[in-house]
């Protein structure tokens, strides 16, 4: 095999995607601090055990795992940087009240998530600990569809769900997973692949859990941002049974829809499903995913994950969100050419000190290299250094075809 060939799911980013990429990230999380979010860097392997707590439990099968050659312990390369966030939270930070904390790095996959998805995903996300009501839902919300706008990705739909409902169910109704013969996992994959004719059959071996969950698997479509009547929820008030805990949920959903944050945001869509369950191991409440017209999956998910830092010894109310960055930056527009300065090759001293004096004002200068005329850098400059009298002046430059 050429050495030159990389593992399959695993790509470099040239300079011009880089340059995308490494702008987005930026940008992200210049805004993550314009709301108080402060950055954390966590290291990209732990001790395996870590990584699959809580939250991480999902993420078992898709976390590469190393011998410590140091203490002879099993390592994990980090898939989701999210439990790492919770541990800083629960046991480093251990701050009273509300904390906002952020992050971006790289994340490894030994399977990946999908046909085309890289085992090496650029995550970036945030997360608000210490604050259990809808207001630190919805601010996460709002931080999600600000990094979408961003990044140029139009008309961005929010899907909502909420993790509260199924185990409400269950618990009512004790007796009916017993009867259906399946596993709770099994159970789950019914309701997220919207399997009406088996949940049906549920239905007919009890009626009470059974017919609850089908009417659940029905209970997706549109709403209206900022309006106080939900039609999904008003018929999951009427088809579900009105027990507290679903009320709840109901009622935090509904909030979430009529918020007036949305007013800010006119192209965006909401809907409602119910039996969009994924992450339903590690999350207790509101959940949301971010999709666009370009693409079949979710480019940003989120959600409620209370308690996830109890394993780390503080319980403490968790939301947050991440997403993709270099999927991600693929959406937008293309990054504008290099705005650039061409400089000569040559020695003189007043040069020197334009040129210094440019890049410490934030311009790219490109100073040519001797003999190289030209070389595929100098393609990018509109502009370059000429010599007048005993001054170096900037005029413009056409740009190479």
């Amino acid at each position: 095999m050429a050495p030159w060939l990389l593992p399959e799911n695993l790509a470099d980013a040239l300079p011009q995607e880089a340059a995308r990429i490494e702008t987005l990230r930026r940008e992200c999380l210049d805004l993550f601090r314009s709301y108080g979010y402060e950055l954390v860097i966590p290291p990209i392997l732990e001790h395996i055990e870590a990584l699959l707590i809580g939250s991480g439990r999902d993420l078992a099968g898709r976390t590469v795992q190393v011998v410590d050659l140091l203490s002879g312990r099993i390592l994990g390369v980090r898939a989701d940087m999210t439990p790492q966030a919770a541990r800083i939270d629960a046991h480093l930070l251990n701050r009273n009240g509300v904390t906002r904390l952020c992050y971006a790095g790289s994340v490894v996959h030994a399977r990946p998530a999908g046909l085309f998805a890289s085992r090496e995903p650029l995550q970036i996300g945030a997360e608000l600990y210490g604050f259990g009501g809808i207001a630190a839902d919805l601010e996460i919300l709002e931080l999600m569809v600000e990094s979408l706008l961003r990044a140029g990705v139009p008309a961005p739909r929010i899907d909502l769900s909420h993790m509260g409902i199924v185990p409400a169910l269950l618990a009512a109704y004790p007796q009916g997973l017993p009867r259906f013969g399946l596993e709770e996992e099994e159970l789950y994959a019914l309701l997220l692949a919207k399997d009406r004719p088996a949940l049906a059959r549920l239905r007919e071996v009890d009626a009470a859990l059974g017919g609850a969950l089908f009417d659940l698997s029905g209970l997706y479509g549109p709403a209206a941002p900022g309006s106080n009547a939900s039609e999904v929820l008003e018929r999951a008030r009427h088809s579900l049974p009105d027990l507290p805990a679903v009320q709840e949920a109901l009622d935090a959903l509904d909030q979430i829809v009529g918020a007036g944050v949305w007013h800010r945001y006119p192209g965006l869509q909401l809907s409602i499903d119910l039996a969009d369950l994924r992450g339903h191991r590690y999350h207790t409440g509101v959940s949301f995913a971010a999709y666009v017209r370009e693409r079949a999956d979710a480019i940003a998910r989120g959600g409620r994950y209370d308690n996830v830092g109890a394993v780390f010894g503080r319980r403490r109310p968790a939301t947050g969100f991440s997403l993709e960055l270099r999927e991600l930056a693929g959406l937008g527009q293309p990054p504008r050419p290099l705005s650039a300065v061409l400089a000569p090759d040559s020695d003189d001293a007043a040069l020197d000190a334009a040129i210094m004096r440019l890049r410490r004002a934030g311009e790219v200068v490109i100073r040519r290299m001797p003999g190289d005329d030209p070389s595929p850098s100098d393609l990018d400059c509109d502009r370059e250094l000429v010599r007048s009298g005993d001054q170096w002046l900037i005029r413009p430059r056409e740009r190479a075809h």
